[in-house]
C-alpha cells in the first residue's frame, strides 16, 4: 500500500496546495472515479495510471504536483468507483482481472482517455506506476491517436504473448531501480531488447540501490535521490513531447 509524506512532496513540488477534483465517469457498464488537476496556464497534459492498490492519495498528489508544474493531469481509475483494495491479496486479485483480460484493460483506458479529453487533458503523455506502468505500455502497444509519449516508473514490463512494439511510435521513458527484483534486471534487459528490435524511441534510466516502488512517498522503499532524479527527467520529457491541450 502507499503512504504519503507531505513534507517530501512539498520539497519536490514546491507547494502542498491541492488543485484537483474527483471526476465520475462510465465505462464497460460500470461507474469509475478519476481525479483531475488543472494548471493555471497549461502547457501540456498527463494521464496518470495508478499502482495495484487503485487510485489513492498518491496519484492525486502526483496530479497536483503536475498541475503546479503547468500540466493538466488526469489520474484514471481502472477498478471502479469505491473499489479500493486494502490488502496484498485484494491488490493482486484486482490486477489479475485486467492482466488476464487485456481487451477490457484497453477499453477502460480508451474510456479514461475520452473522459480526460473532456476535462481538457488532451494530447497527453501517459505515465504509470508499477501496475500502472504495465498499463501505460499496453496502451503504447495500441498506439492510439493523440498520445504523445509514455513513461513507466518501476513498472511491470513483461509483454503478453502475441503482442509487440512494432506499432509503438511515440517516445518512452523507463525509470527502473537497480535493486528491483520484480521485474529484475534480466527481465529489464529482455524488455529493452524488445524496444531495440522494434525501433521504438526510448530512454531508460536505472538507479543504483533503488528497490521496487522507489517513488512511493513515506514507504520503506522510497529513495529520495532516485525519485527526484526520475521526476526531473520526466518533467524534461514532458517539455520535449507535450504540445499542450
Amino acid at each position: 500500500m502507499k503512504f504519503i509524506a507531505a513534507g517530501i512532496a512539498i520539497g519536490i513540488a514546491g507547494s502542498a496546495a491541492a488543485a484537483g477534483e474527483a471526476v465520475v465517469y462510465n465505462a464497460e457498464d460500470r461507474e469509475f472515479e478519476g481525479y483531475v488537476a488543472k494548471a493555471e496556464n497549461p502547457k501540456g497534459s498527463v494521464i496518470i495510471v495508478h499502482d495495484w492498490d487503485g487510485l489513492t492519495d498518491y496519484e492525486r498528489q502526483r496530479a497536483d504536483m503536475l498541475a503546479e508544474q503547468g500540466y493538466n493531469a488526469f489520474a484514471v481509475d481502472l477498478y471502479g468507483k469505491g473499489v479500493r483494495p486494502q490488502s496484498v491479496e485484494e491488490n493482486r486479485a484486482e490486477t489479475e482481472k485486467l492482466y488476464s483480460d487485456r481487451e477490457t484493460m484497453r477499453a477502460l483506458m480508451t474510456a479514461s482517455l475520452e473522459t480526460a479529453a473532456a476535462e481538457d487533458v488532451t494530447s497527453p503523455v501517459i505515465a504509470g506506476y508499477c501496475f500502472g506502468g504495465a498499463v501505460a505500455l499496453e496502451v503504447a502497444r495500441m498506439q492510439p491517436e493523440g498520445v504523445t509519449g509514455y513513461a513507466s516508473f518501476h513498472g511491470t514490463i513483461e509483454t503478453p504473448e502475441g503482442q509487440d512494439y512494432s506499432s509503438a511510435e511515440a517516445p518512452m521513458r523507463i525509470y527502473h531501480g537497480g535493486a528491483d527484483t520484480g521485474p529484475d534486471m534480466m527481465a529489464f534487459a529482455t524488455f529493452i531488447n524488445e524496444l531495440e528490435e522494434a525501433g521504438t524511441p526510448y530512454k531508460a534510466e536505472i538507479y543504483a540501490g533503488a528497490p521496487h516502488a522507489f517513488t512511493v512517498f513515506g514507504s520503506d522503499r522510497y529513495r529520495e535521490e532516485a525519485d527526484q532524479r526520475s521526476w526531473a527527467d520526466f518533467l524534461a520529457f514532458l517539455g520535449e513531447t507535450n504540445p499542450g491541450p
